[in-house]
């Protein structure tokens, strides 16, 4: 099972370059799942079918080739209702008007939730060989990617104290706080999705997942292009490829003309400019790039076509993927901490040490990385950025350890 996500800034053509790739999959004889996690539902639309008439059910569009459209309730209603009627109980006690309570219950990133655990389910029992996810733009993907590590950790500080509580505490302390306190019933509920983010988070970042990201060759795009791999990169996922798109045809070669088109060869200056900054800026990644092509891709022969004409030809798509995550290695007398950071450079990081965590902070983004048992009694001792990694050496405590 191979599991592909794309992304990339708002109108790069990021919906039509995971349709086409999910199509050229299954007509090589690759059993393929193609999903959308973009609450703007527009896989439908670069397929030509209607997938909004079967929430939760995948379409057969073609021999091998299946659609999804994710539907949040199907997913979510049943166990968020036993852990919002608890959430309404308590308003209640403390006087909180129903209907505004109501709207406080509200499940925030419902459909961010629900698409992760769909793309779980379909990875688990579906019998697909390769799974295509078209993902929102690129800030929506950073947050539904993270979402899983950041959600289980707070959910591990959460249960503990619910669970003991229940179990000894129920009268009095309920007595004591004035309010009622969680059934069995919802901590099993909170329980379960901290084992189900657990499990996408795994997913997300292991040997059978990788990201590619989708641009256009233009400055602002390749910028935003870069941060986002340095993101994903932050947070343990791994880019494999650029898919450069809406390459214009050479105006040298214009047919019928004396000279080439003055704004056909101006387009072909600055975007070659721009192809040769993409390769500079994603040096070690494959690139693939795309052709305007002379009408819009809708349907799966016009699809098919566009991956035809995807300069390099087809890559294997079901190669498992060369992760390149967080390691640590022993150093001397100490360890040595290092963490893929493409194109960041160390004015951007911020590196905090709160107990047995890292909290590393880049830019908006920030991710608490729980140390290793090994360097949970250590001290940092320096950190770097060289060559697209953070490097940070922990040396033993020697309050905790002391010299000879």
């Amino acid at each position: 099972m191979r599991v592909l996500l794309f992304t990339g800034k708002g109108g790069v053509g990021k919906t039509t370059t995971a349709a086409a790739t999910a199509v050229r999959a299954a007509r090589s004889g690759v059993k393929t799942l193609v999903m959308s996690t973009d609450a703007a539902h527009s896989l439908g639309d670069a397929l030509d079918v209607d997938l909004a008439g079967r929430p939760g059910a995948p379409l057969e569009v073609e021999p091998g080739l299946f659609a999804l459209q994710v539907s949040p309730p199907h997913l979510l209603g049943a166990s968020w209702r036993v852990v919002q009627d608890y959430l309404l109980s308590v308003l209640g006690t403390v006087g909180v008007d129903p209907v505004v309570a109501e709207e406080l219950t509200r499940l925030p990133g419902a459909e961010e939730v629900a698409a992760l655990l769909e793309l779980r389910a379909q990875v688990e029992s579906g019998p697909w060989d390769l799974v295509v996810v078209d993902c929102a733009p690129t800030a929506e993907t950073l947050r539904l990617l993270a979402l899983p590590e950041a959600l289980a950790w707070h959910l591990e500080r959460l249960l503990p104290a619910q669970r003991g509580l229940i179990r000894t505490l129920r009268p009095a302390a309920a007595a004591a706080a004035g309010v009622p306190l969680p059934e069995p019933a919802v901590v099993d509920a909170v329980t379960g999705w901290h084992r189900q983010m657990r499990q996408v988070h795994r997913l997300l970042t292991g040997d059978q997942t990788s990201v590619r990201l989708v641009l256009t060759p233009e400055r602002v795009v390749i910028a935003e292009s870069r941060r986002t791999w340095t993101s994903l990169s932050l947070y343990g996922f791994v880019v494999d490829a650029v898919v450069v798109n809406r390459v214009f045809p050479d105006a040298v070669a214009d047919a019928g003309r004396r000279t080439p088109d003055p704004w056909r060869a101006g387009w072909n200056t600055t975007q070659q400019q721009g192809l040769e900054e993409v390769r500079d800026s994603f040096a070690g990644l494959a690139v693939h790039v795309t052709p305007y092509l002379a009408a819009e891709p809708i349907g799966p022969d016009a699809l098919a076509q566009l991956a035809a004409e995807q300069d390099g030809g087809p890559d294997d798509l079901l190669a498992p993927v060369a992760h390149r995550g967080m390691s640590v290695d022993r150093d001397g007398d100490g360890f040595l901490l290092t963490l893929p950071l493409p194109g960041a450079h160390a004015a951007d990081l911020v590196l905090q040490r709160r107990g047995d965590e890292l909290l590393v902070t880049l830019g908006e983004h920030r991710r608490v990385l729980t140390l290793p048992a090994a360097l949970q009694r250590c001290v940092v001792e320096r950190a770097a950025v060289r060559e697209g990694r953070l490097a940070v050496r922990f040396v033993p405590d020697e309050e905790v350890w002391p010299r000879g």
